[in-house]
């Protein structure tokens, strides 16, 4: 008897006509960029076990690897399966060199939105985000040429991502917007107060990266962890100094939580994540199989109002958080 795919709730991304499962899987790691021991073997077994987990939304970016690694992994990962999943990639942001550049020029997003096809393997994407606002171009300029790309039949729909409430909405009078992307977990939630909000008002989609910040709210990270020097995590304030000592605390409270659910630390936040009201769906990067299998069991439960309490607690104890915000 074959295994069969578990069922899995679907969430509208805006009034788009598709749908998402609640956990995606983030290809930033399979890059290779900010991230040590990513392998093609593995990624594209991560890749594939989505089907079998019911995660079909795969997160990727022109600017995921400086050759287009993310991309032309999903590529060879999905062969004559790319119909069975839900696709977003983001332009405005290109490699030149060694550096990632900001470039919302409309010729700019046009070409970037064709070579991201063309290493997909694919006509059209269900999702394309604007990555990143150009201080040096229109947000109007920007926007018309992602409707344009719409209205060419490229993308089912347009997502903004790292965009502040006042961009959206200039962004919004020129061209729909189906999705926004912003980071957010338990110890970074300041989009509640404003983007949130607006995403609901304009039925909007709310994509959400970092929810385990990183990895730091995994539960796998001891206190006397030393990171690689290539690690970018050193480069974060949550993980340096007292505030590393103030998140293990938070994260040892998390374990005894995630102890009375029988799920993992990880599953813990992600499903807290995904069940936060006016989220979406919750990105969750992954360069091994094991890392989205865990994921992905975030998803088909949801914590009883006395472990909520518990959390609500716990991310009271643990105070403000220093953070620092990136593009994904």
């Amino acid at each position: 008897m074959s295994e069969q795919t578990p069922p899995i709730e679907r969430r509208s991304l805006g009034a788009s006509g598709v749908s998402v499962s609640p956990v995606a899987l983030g290809c930033w790691p399979i890059a290779g960029v900010s991230t040590l021991g990513a392998n093609d073997a593995d990624s594209i077994a991560t890749i594939q076990a989505c089907f079998e987990l019911g995660v079909h939304h795969l997160d990727t970016a022109h600017v995921y690897g400086p050759s287009g690694e993310s991309e032309n992994l999903i590529r060879r990962a999905l062969g004559n399966r790319r119909n069975e999943m839900v696709i977003a990639t983001k332009c405005g942001i290109h490699y030149e060199g060694d550096l990632m550049v900001t470039d919302g020029r409309p010729e700019r997003l046009r070409a970037e939105c064709d070579e991201s096809l063309r290493r997909l393997g694919t006509d059209r994407v269900e999702l394309l985000y604007w990555h990143a606002p150009d201080p040096n171009v229109p947000i109007e300029d920007s926007a018309g040429a992602l409707r344009e790309l719409m209205a060419a039949g490229k993308t089912r729909s347009i997502g903004a991502s790292n965009c502040s409430v006042e961009q959206l909405a200039v962004f919004q009078s020129v061209c729909p917007i189906a999705a926004v992307q912003m980071p957010y977990n338990m110890l970074q939630r300041d989009i509640e107060a404003q983007t949130i909000p607006w995403c609901r008002e304009h039925h909007v989609a709310v994509m959400v990266y970092w929810p385990l910040m990183k990895g730091l709210l995994a539960g796998k990270l001891q206190r006397d962890h030393q990171f690689d020097e290539r690690d970018t995590r050193r480069n974060y304030p949550m993980y340096q100094g007292d505030e590393w000592r103030k998140n293990q605390d938070f994260v040892e409270q998390l374990r005894g939580a995630a102890a009375l659910t029988g799920h993992t630390v990880a599953q813990l936040v992600v499903n807290w994540t995904i069940h936060q009201p006016g989220i979406t769906s919750a990105l969750c990067g992954a360069k091994r199989r094991w890392q989205i299998e865990e994921t992905a069991g975030a998803m088909g439960w949801t914590l009883t109002a006395a472990q909520r309490t518990l959390i609500d607690s716990a991310i009271a104890a643990r105070g403000p958080a220093a953070t620092k915000r990136l593009f994904s």
